[in-house]
């Protein structure tokens, strides 16, 4: 059985001290150096302009803001849902191993499922959250009515609005969600 001198020992200890040193005046190095880079930039990419970031900057608020032109009904929403969001989603929105639920559910079982009808606080959100995540590997591959179309669609699923029931920017903020009397606005609430 080997068991190491204190010769040994004592040198593994040193080439280990020598190892932390020397990795903290590399990390020293480097946050030190930090101030340069960020005032000249790692040089990384190239800058947009106001036009290209446009396709970016999707964001719709609850209240509405931001939603663009365009409506959609649930009964025009089923056929995109059925091309577009059922082979992960489910038919009627049941879900898939491993993708949530989006229709049903409800938060008084155990365990709560949590679904856009039964949890959401609004039907902006929807909107929103299709608009720029979905379908997962395309996303905002929708067009603004198919986006409009497939949020018909799965607020119907849910029965919080008729098959015909159209969806624009008027009305897709005044849809009353069933669990929207659950949240607290923290954005009104004074620090």
């Amino acid at each position: 059985m080997f068991t190491p001198d204190r010769k040994h020992h004592s040198l593994k200890n040193r080439f280990g001290k020598r190892t932390t040193l020397l990795q903290s005046l590399a990390v020293f190095g480097l946050l030190s150096a930090s101030p340069v880079m960020a005032a000249d930039g790692p040089g990384l990419g190239k800058p947009i302009d106001e036009a290209q970031l446009q396709g970016w900057d999707l964001i719709v608020q609850p209240d509405g803001t931001g939603l663009p032109e365009g409506s959609g009904t649930g009964a025009q929403g089923q056929a995109v849902y059925e091309q577009k969001c059922a082979a992960c989603h489910g038919m009627q929105g049941e879900g898939m191993p491993g993708v949530p639920a989006l229709a049903g559910g409800s938060l008084t079982t155990t365990p709560p499922l949590m679904t856009v009808g039964s949890y959401w606080p609004h039907a902006s959100t929807i909107y929103d959250y299709v608009r720029r995540a979905m379908p997962p590997l395309a996303p905002k591959s929708l067009s603004n009515t198919e986006v409009y179309q497939v949020t018909a669609y799965v607020l119907q699923l849910n029965g919080i609005v008729e098959r015909d029931f159209v969806l624009d920017s008027t009305s897709l903020p005044k849809v009353k969600m069933p669990n929207s009397g659950n949240f607290i606005d923290r954005s009104q609430v004074q620090q």
